[in-house]
């Protein structure tokens, strides 16, 4: 089920922010591409490595495993989320306080991965944290938007409590799922997902309550 459009008739600020993150998602991903066979070393150096971080180590990929991503269909994917409901967050918080939470549900994302993967020495990649923190935000603020999604080859409108609730669930299913294993493979940071999407209802719930309200759609 993937996400094509939703509700943004009142949406009054150009998105700006979520513009520049999608681009510079693209242009790191395309510069990774051109590595070749240099890409793992690059991700290795860059993405963010649970025990190294625990060592007191690699603190700056904390930042930076956030701008890479593991193929296109990663990249896609996480841009195509952000495309559609980052907008509407954006233009609640402005362009600051987006910024800012954008990348604090990613840090959050990155702690909730390392606290159930102390010992993993697999580097964690992607935005997929901080766009979990975007959806935990949309789920609070605009719980009644339609959003269209490409379901089976047909395209469908739900609710968006309904959307984003049911991809949460899959996540805390799967983050609870792989609680407790030992061996330490490469995958979907589930963890990651669920930590950014608590972080960002969390945020947004504290940023509802200072920020003077824009518009309401």
């Amino acid at each position: 089920m993937f996400p094509i459009g939703d509700d943004n008739s009142a949406n009054h600020v150009t998105p700006i922010v979520t513009y520049v993150l999608i681009a510079i998602n693209v242009l790191v991903f395309l510069f990774e591409a051109s590595l070749g066979a240099g890409v793992q070393e690059f991700i290795n150096t860059w993405g963010t490595v649970p025990a190294d971080i625990l060592s007191g180590e690699g603190y700056i990929t904390l930042l930076t495993s956030m701008f890479l991503h593991g193929g296109w269909a990663h990249l896609i994917g996480n841009m195509l989320f952000l495309w559609v409901f980052g907008d509407n967050i954006e233009n609640r918080m402005g362009h600051f306080w987006y910024l800012a939470f954008y990348l604090v549900s990613g840090l959050a994302a990155s702690a909730a991965h390392i606290l159930l993967n102390p010992e993993s020495i697999i580097p964690s990649v992607g935005a997929s944290g901080a766009i979990s923190g975007v959806l935990g935000a949309y789920i609070l603020l605009f719980h009644s938007n339609r959003v269209r999604v490409l379901m089976f080859r047909a395209i469908v409108v739900v609710p968006a409590w309904m959307m984003i609730g049911l991809w949460a669930v899959q996540q805390f299913i799967a983050t609870f799922a792989v609680i407790g294993q030992t061996e330490q493979t490469g995958g979907v940071a589930y963890a990651a997902h669920a930590g950014g999407f608590l972080a960002g209802v969390v945020l947004a719930l504290v940023l509802n309550m200072i920020i003077p309200r824009r518009s309401v759609y």
